[in-house]
């Protein structure tokens, strides 16, 4: 992906998420005057969903901004791993401010029930409605978009992946809390409202761990994909110059960028000039064929491939392409 092509999805997501954001925002205030006029525990867990949810989205589009700055001498392989940072204390965020709450809310209402006046519902219910409408276009935002990316191409992008499970789990979320508050009027019994908040708040940690998990993995350094280790690989074995591939090794560091660092056997009979040589072509032909491929080391070796396995990540001279 070129860097004029990212920075053109980057305003896309950026976009995005304002939008979810000032859905969010407008919804939050809805969802809590309305749920402390009805007295309702669901619409108050879905104010506190949507209170943590225009957070996280302060969150992404933090993670957009501080992501995109250049390498320097302190972080020489650039920040775009605070994409991954912001979007982990976004997950953090749902867990508690959002699960955690709905919890509470809906204990309490167990413990000491909650009176509601028909008015109240009717507010809680169209409060609900609207917040339905919003949250709806926000997802289609940021499905369409997800889709002019490439489908599962576009979800590898954290801030965009937040997105989208954030307004579908705010779809999902009103509309349990819109069946808990209708039972609830219908029947008289709270335990239906309480019942919705609860669901609502074990929503809300599965989608917080999952992507909690997925920004724990890219933080802790993640291969790249297996399609492009094989592709590159192959690149590396089909130089006339190289004998053997020992090992290859890759890391996300970003969105668009991969480290990439091979152990290879070079054939015999080449000087130290001719392997400074070949090693430099090599270097930029794999950063030509992958622009992600934003640094490549080479480590030459005669090694078994098994001890290169043992051995650390491989070692050499820094090189872009």
């Amino acid at each position: 992906m070129s860097g004029t092509t990212t920075q053109k999805t980057d305003r896309k997501t950026r976009v995005t998420v304002l939008v979810a954001l000032t859905a969010n925002l407008v919804i939050a205030v809805a969802k809590a005057v309305g749920g402390l006029f009805a007295g309702s525990p669901a619409l108050l867990s879905e104010a506190a969903h949507s209170v943590a949810d225009s957070l996280n989205e302060v969150f992404l589009l933090a993670a957009l901004r501080r992501s995109r700055r250049p390498a320097d001498r302190q972080h020489p392989f650039g920040y775009g791993k605070e994409r991954y940072f912001w979007s982990l204390l976004a997950a953090v965020g749902i867990f508690v401010m959002g699960g955690c709450f709905s919890f509470f809310q809906g204990f309490e209402a167990l413990r000491n029930g909650a009176e509601e006046k028909f008015s109240g519902y009717v507010a809680g219910l169209v409060v609900l409605g609207v917040a339905f409408v919003a949250e709806g276009v926000s997802l289609l935002r940021a499905l369409h978009q997800v889709r002019a990316q490439g489908g599962s191409a576009g979800l590898r992008d954290p801030a965009l992946r937040t997105v989208v499970a954030e307004d579908g789990t705010a779809v999902l979320g009103v509309s349990l809390a819109m069946i808990g508050m209708a039972l609830h009027m219908v029947t008289g019994q709270v335990a239906w409202e309480a019942g919705a908040s609860i669901a609502i708040g074990v929503l809300l940690v599965v989608i917080a761990f999952g992507l909690g998990r997925e920004a724990r993995d890219q933080l802790i350094g993640e291969a790249a994909d297996p399609e492009l280790r094989g592709r590159i690989r192959a690149l590396l074995a089909a130089q006339p110059e190289i004998d053997s591939v020992e090992a290859l090794f890759t890391m996300k560091t970003g969105l668009d960028s991969t480290l990439v660092a091979a152990r290879i056997d070079l054939a015999p009979g080449l000087d130290s000039e001719e392997v400074e040589e070949v090693a430099v072509r090599i270097k930029r032909s794999v950063g030509r064929t992958f622009p992600e491929a934003r640094e490549v080391f080479l480590d030459v070796t005669d090694r078994h491939a098994q001890e290169a396995w043992e051995s650390p990540a491989a070692t050499g001279e820094r090189g872009g392409a």
